[in-house]
């Protein structure tokens, strides 16, 4: 398996689908990685995943350093994203800079990821231009939910205008990539026909240059209902609660610990 590069991640435009993830920690990233993903997000959404918050908006910067960081600890060959948490790229380009650049100096991402189009390309370019890669994020934005809520995008005419307009922004700001997240899925193949660069899927249909998932939800560790766009390929949730089940029926029967599993002299 390769070793996987912003270059290749944008030469890739075209062939063959890439397949990412999302993950938070280090035992989940060394399972993507080894599985042969071509990039991995550690993405905010952590938040809800992981943390317990209903929203994303109360992750901070310091929650990201220490989830990329683990994530970095266990993955070799994925190129490793960092998604930039809200207000950490809002206030200024200054800002926005000295926050990205924490992602790849102290965590050990090889890029960042943030949300928005044409306003979003001033930034871009600088991070850019001060050799900070940068994956771009349109449709469903999670950070602006308290605005513009959940529901699929492009279902209009003024929003497919706009999200051509925002893809192609993003792209000439320099983002190697872009994240099309519940994106009506005929829009998201006309977007992909015309951004330069490979478009991510997440609920967006089979045309986008890849897709990404979070793996505790292929995975089938997340409880309550999912997004229609979610796919389980394991249900490694109910595996976990029947063998924690028979941990605990094991230590009060006193059948854990065996003899095998005692020191004696």
């Amino acid at each position: 398996m390769q070793n996987w590069t912003v270059r290749k991640i944008r030469e890739s435009k075209g062939g063959a689908p890439l397949a990412t993830v999302t993950a938070y920690d280090a035992i989940t990233g060394r399972i993507a990685d080894d599985a042969g993903v071509a990039l991995i997000l550690v993405g905010d959404s952590l938040g809800t995943t992981s943390l317990g918050f209903s929203t994303t908006l109360p992750v901070t910067m310091e929650m990201m350093l220490h989830h990329v960081a683990a994530v970095r600890r266990g993955v070799q060959r994925a190129l490793l994203v960092a998604d930039m948490p809200f207000l950490s790229y809002h206030l200024s380009t200054e800002e926005a800079l000295r926050n990205a650049g924490r992602f790849l100096q102290e965590a050990g991402a090889d890029a960042v990821k943030l949300e928005g189009g044409a306003c979003r390309a001033e930034v871009i370019r600088a991070l850019v231009a001060n050799g900070i890669p940068v994956m771009a994020h349109l449709g469903v934005l999670p950070q602006s939910v308290k605005a513009s809520g959940y529901a699929a995008k492009g279902r209009t005419e003024d929003e497919v205008a706009r999200l051509e307009d925002d893809v192609r922004a993003v792209a000439e700001a320099g983002a190697f990539c872009t994240v099309l997240e519940c994106v009506m899925a005929d829009v998201a193949e006309r977007l992909t026909a015309i951004s330069p660069v490979p478009t991510i899927g997440i609920g967006s249909g089979n045309a986008c240059d890849g897709q990404i998932l979070v793996i505790a939800d292929l995975l089938g560790l997340t409880d309550g209902p999912l997004p229609r766009f979610v796919k389980r390929y394991a249900t490694c949730g109910d595996i976990a609660k029947a063998a924690v089940a028979a941990y605990v029926a094991d230590v009060q029967s006193r059948a854990y610990p065996g003899p095998e599993h005692v020191y004696r002299a």
